[in-house]
């Protein structure tokens, strides 16, 4: 049975004064009539699932009262993570007007107008990283044992602390992904006390790596793998860790406002591949097809669970959010047609560029048929692309949903039921059941894949698979230009494009241009700073500890 976090939300403290900005993580709420963390927990075990559930929340969350954002679904952490990751790059364009939107099309931001997806990100992570920190101090064992908590509730609070923990090291990666140095704070902080200074990349890189490690131990308290679904576990550690050391010496370097290297950052290959063994050991096994994990009763098919080493968990009934996996339903169909993914209505928004389909999946124009939808790939991966009545071409219409390829990966229906068995209940779904997958085996054989090809040994077993479930053969030769094409094919869509990109030398600079780079239809270079996002505006106001990322300022 699939658990909602949000069957057991409930308000509880967190560090952070719900405010407009982040300047000061770690403030206790000052009105009389706000519960506390400190009044919050009981000897109830209920009552530490509850507080670890306004964590696990956080990545969901539709909450405006703390944002300067019009649109509350466009806020939630993963939907504005993705839109960072994935519009600002070649598989994805948004045929929304907004000014953000636009400025994430064409790679247009800057440091000085507030861009509400790279705000919601920056907000969003900090916040959860404070309601994490308040969390560990008020469960602390020490604290627990003096208010007469008993040994065993001790012990099992000693492995929620576990999974806020990790919580608290994905939202820092996400931070410091998008925009490297940010404020740093842990439960060791001190409440009330100076703003936060900024942690450099490299230094809150290691802080993370620390953290799961320690978690991902034998003996740890974090639960063991594939035990705790939907929530996290050691398998959900060793992903993030294997995806951090992938890209270990993109955190690790130090560039001039030019992109020019200051300090050469260090390789982690040896790790990530060693880390992806560990993983290899802990039963994990590829969904039979690529499109089960994808599906609305993906948390519930024990085939495609096997997949998942960490997924944010949605309810149609419960869970209700316009972000996540309803946004990369809604957003990527039309009103007329919604019952194609078992969902009631189609907002008509993100959809995928031609030159990123033919590149990745090798559809030409002249074996599609616009009018009837039809089209020819042979990998199995390119059968959620949608064409019938479209236009190819996205020049001087981008802000129109009918041009460009739309793309159904993310599918309500459940796996094993058609569009016209599920159409009647597909009518009462006004948003998704769908577990939105953050870390999976199919990019941990990718990351072992690339860690091989640095390292030495073999992956072929791996890339194999893939290729067996895509319907392709299996590569002749592994480089950089394979791995890089079989990720936007493998993980389209799921947020990684941007931070690939960067990894391979190909975000910014010329090297590689696509379908609006730099806000051009053709595509140009953007500049080198890019790579990261600015600190917003609105944090660099409040907080005169932050420095502003190298190149915004000028």
């Amino acid at each position: 049975m699939k658990i909602n976090l949000k069957n057991i939300f409930c308000v509880v403290a967190s560090a952070a004064a719900l405010t407009a900005c982040i300047g000061d993580l770690d403030s206790l709420p000052l009105s009389k009539d706000t519960v506390t963390a400190d009044g919050a927990y009981t000897q109830s075990e209920a009552a530490y699932v509850q507080g670890l559930a306004k964590i696990y929340m956080q990545l969901i969350s539709n909450n405006t009262q703390d944002l300067q954002v019009a649109d509350g679904g466009a806020s939630e952490m993963l939907r504005a993570f993705w839109s960072t990751q994935e519009v600002t790059a070649d598989a994805c364009k948004c045929a929304w007007g907004d000014a953000w939107v636009q400025d994430l099309n064409n790679n247009t931001w800057t440091a000085t107008a507030l861009n509400d997806a790279v705000y919601a990100v920056y907000v969003r992570t900090l916040q959860g990283v404070s309601y994490a920190n308040e969390y560990l101090r008020q469960t602390d064992p020490a604290l627990l044992a003096e208010k007469g908590a008993s040994s065993e509730l001790i012990n099992k609070v000693e492995s929620f602390r576990a999974e806020a923990r990790f919580l608290r090291a994905y939202f820092y990666w996400m931070a410091l992904d998008a925009f490297g140095d940010v404020p740093f704070t842990t439960e060791a902080t001190e409440l009330g006390g100076a703003l936060p200074k900024q942690l450099s990349r490299a230094e809150l890189f290691n802080f993370c790596v620390r953290e799961l490690e320690e978690l991902a131990a034998e003996g740890s308290p974090m639960p063991e793998a594939r035990s705790n679904y939907p929530r996290t576990d050691k398998g959900s550690c060793l992903g993030l860790l294997a995806r951090m050391y992938l890209n270990a010496e993109v955190y690790t370097t130090v560039k001039d406002a030019a992109g020019a290297v200051v300090t050469a950052g260090t390789k982690m290959f040896d790790k990530a591949k060693l880390t992806c063994e560990r993983i290899y050991k802990l039963g994990y096994s590829l969904a039979p097809t690529h499109a089960e994990i994808f599906r609305g009763d993906n948390g519930e098919n024990p085939d495609a669970r096997k997949e998942m080493l960490f997924v944010a968990s949605y309810n149609a009934e419960k869970s209700q959010s316009y972000g996540g996996t309803s946004y990369l339903s809604f957003a990527a169909i039309e009103a007329e047609i919604p019952n194609t993914i078992g969902i009631n209505n189609g907002w008509g928004g993100i959809r995928v560029p031609f030159d990123y389909v033919n590149r990745y999946f090798g559809v030409e124009p002249e074996s599609s048929n616009y009018n009837t939808g039809e089209y020819k790939m042979t990998d199995k991966r390119g059968q959620y692309f949608y064409i019938k009545g479209r236009t190819e071409s996205m020049e001087d219409n981008i802000d129109d949903f009918k041009y460009g390829w739309s793309y159904f990966k993310f599918n309500n229906i459940p796996h094993d039921k058609t569009a016209e068995e599920f159409k009647e209940t597909a009518a009462t779904k006004a948003y998704s059941d769908i577990d939105y997958p953050i870390i999976r085996l199919g990019e941990i054989h990718l990351i072992y894949a690339e860690a091989c090809m640095h390292e030495g040994g073999s992956a072929a077993a791996q890339l194999a698979e893939l290729s067996e479930r895509a319907g392709v053969n299996p590569p002749a030769t592994v480089d950089q230009a394979y791995l890089e094409a079989e990720r936007a094919r493998e993980l389209m869509w799921e947020g990684h494009r941007r931070t690939d990109l960067v990894r391979y030398g190909l975000f910014s600079g010329n090297i590689y241009t696509w379908t609006y780079k730099g806000g051009s239809f053709q595509g140009q270079g953007i500049a080198p700073y890019m790579d990261i996002f600015p600190i917003p505006p609105t944090e660099m106001k409040t907080n005169p500890e932050l420095h502003q990322n190298p190149g915004y300022n000028n």
